[in-house]
């Protein structure tokens, strides 16, 4: 799993000085390892709910049954294999070796998906996805930013519900957030959390991906939930998860990075026609957020 370590100052990690970003999907061959498609089993979902130690889980504890049955359609969990070369004995419905895995999100009901760019690697590239009824449905990465680090995925014959975007991307720090993702070798899992900052103050890069900024969650991920949606209380999109925070031996801070909405809505309305909705967000930015 790659990494990277980040000086920072005590305002941004709690009086911490030093801050490692271990990414929560990783790559070629320990990513190809866990990359496998009998992950993507059949049948209805089941998704655990990991509930946080700050105030603000509580917030959203009892509600969470109906956030999920509100979000859970527009989650899925994707596996990126290699670019089909047309040439070679494969058949038709044979997919070639698998890359990554991770989560993702519908932006749009003709199957546009998003997830992070790391997770889909390069343009071109095969995808499996998984819906919430237990489908398998299959696309193409037609599109990857490095920074900030987010692909859009195009899938076939896609039946379901978009995610519905917040109208701003500012969001008080203290609020109640859940997101949802599978780590590797586990079920699909809502975590509650909450915002500790709009803003991490400077910009990341890791193996040719990055961002320039991005949110800081109190809520402790893993790898394979990288692409996943964030939501707000009232179900509605606020980010992106692509990375978690430990300090310089290892050990988890309970923290997370998340790519606001508003960088999520220019990324997808300059590939596609987006709605009214993401087209709004596209032309507003967190910067200009409460801090």
């Amino acid at each position: 799993m790659g990494q990277i370590l980040l000086m920072t100052s005590a305002a941004h990690l709690s009086g911490l000085l030093k801050a490692r970003i271990l990414f929560t999907v990783g790559f070629g061959l320990l990513a190809a390892a866990c990359a496998t498609s009998s992950n993507l089993s059949t049948g209805p979902r089941s998704v655990s709910i990991q509930g946080g130690a700050t105030p603000a889980a509580a917030v959203l504890s009892s509600s969470m049954n109906s956030l999920l049955q509100q979000t859970g359609p527009s989650y899925l969990t994707v596996i990126v294999h290699e670019k089909t070369s047309g040439h070679g004995s494969q058949g038709r419905d044979e997919l070639p070796k698998a890359l990554t895995s991770g989560s993702g999100f519908v932006v749009d009901a003709a199957g546009y998906l998003i997830t992070a760019g790391h997770v889909a690697v390069a343009k071109g590239n095969s995808v499996e996805a998984r819906g919430s009824e237990g489908r398998i449905y299959k696309g193409k990465v037609v599109a990857v930013q490095r920074s900030p680090d987010i692909a859009l995925i195009k899938l076939r014959n896609f039946s379901g519900f978009p995610v519905t975007p917040a109208a701003s991307p500012c969001i008080t720090p203290g609020s109640a957030l859940f997101s949802l993702g599978k780590p590797h070798a586990q079920g699909d899992t809502a975590r509650i959390g909450e915002l500790n900052s709009m803003s991490f103050g400077r910009p990341v890069s890791y193996n040719g991906f990055g961002y320039p900024d991005a949110m800081v969650l109190k809520m402790n991920t893993r790898k394979g939930e990288s692409g996943g949606p964030v939501f707000n209380k009232r179900a509605q999109l606020s980010g992106m998860m692509v990375s978690t925070l430990s300090d310089g031996n290892g050990r988890s801070l309970n923290l997370a990075h998340a790519l606001p909405v508003d960088m999520l809505a220019k990324f997808a309305c300059s590939k596609y026609s987006c709605s009214a909705a993401w087209r709004r967000l596209s032309s507003s930015s967190y910067k200009n957020c409460k801090r």
